[in-house]
Order: structure tokens, then sequence, then C-alpha cells
């Protein structure tokens, strides 16, 4: 593995992304990448879309969200989504991304990184946990809110 870096999502990266691959049982946890490159673009002061490369392949995606004056606290600071490829999962690459996304929040001025995540044998929970998230709460839909000091 060749030194993991992100790189903003852009026109030449998004059909990578996009095609990414996913374990089988992981489809029904996440959302194309496609819906979050719009909102990039749409809401570009609170989106931070970025592709995680290993060499010259897209092997991950990232979507964080930072709004301060959400009135929601679980969105002020958070994850919306986060894919790694089926055939680069199990090689730190979505520690990484997340890692990346803290320091973010962190230079923006937030102290707590969340991610909501639905429960399931194939979901991202124990990813999750396994990387520093406690859980703090569920939604209204009965998913997990997780939170991270950073």
């Amino acid at each position: 593995m060749d030194a993991l870096r992100l790189e903003e999502l852009s026109a030449r990266t998004i059909v990578a992304a996009n095609g990414l691959t996913l374990r089988p049982g992981q489809e029904q946890f996440v959302t194309p990448v496609s819906y979050s490159a719009a909102d990039a673009y749409v809401n570009p002061t609170t989106t931070w879309a970025r592709v995680v490369l290993d060499g010259d392949d897209v092997v991950g995606f990232i979507r964080g969200n930072f709004d301060p004056d959400n009135p929601r606290p679980e969105f002020r600071s958070c994850i919306w989504r986060i894919n790694v490829d089926a055939t680069a999962q199990g090689r730190g690459i979505g520690k990484f991304a997340v890692h990346a996304l803290a320091n973010e929040a962190r230079q923006r001025g937030f102290d707590t990184v969340t991610v909501i995540w639905e429960t399931g044998e194939e979901g991202p929970g124990e990813f999750f946990r396994r990387i520093g998230f406690v859980e703090i709460g569920e939604t209204e839909y009965g998913e997990k809110i997780g939170a991270l000091q950073v």
C-alpha cells in the first residue's frame, strides 16, 4: 500500500468514487457517492467531500458536514458518508479518512465529531466503535449516534 492521501472530490475523481464496491450485505447501509457530490457544490461552506487515494487509485470516500449553527447537535460536525472499496477494507483506509476529518473538525474549532449509523450484522457500528466512537444516543428512527472527541 502506497502512502494514503486525501484529495478533494472533483470531476477527475467522482467516477472512481462512485464506482467503489461494497462487500455483500453492506449495500443497505451506504448511499452512492453521487448523492454527496451534488451537495458538495450546493453547500461548499459546510460540506467537506474527499476521496482517499492509494497511489493513483481511489479506494475510499468521506463526506463531512461542518455547520456550527445547525439546530441538531449531531449535524454540527459530523461524518455524513464514508465508503471504502471492498477490496481495500481492513487496511486502515477508513480509519485514515476519519482521522483526517477529525483533524479538519479540530482546525475549524470543533471538539467532537459525530456519526449516525443503522444497526445490523454488516453495518458500520463495530468499525466506528473500534476507532473510538462512543454511542451517545439514537435518532427518532432507531439509528445509533456516536461521538468522537477530537
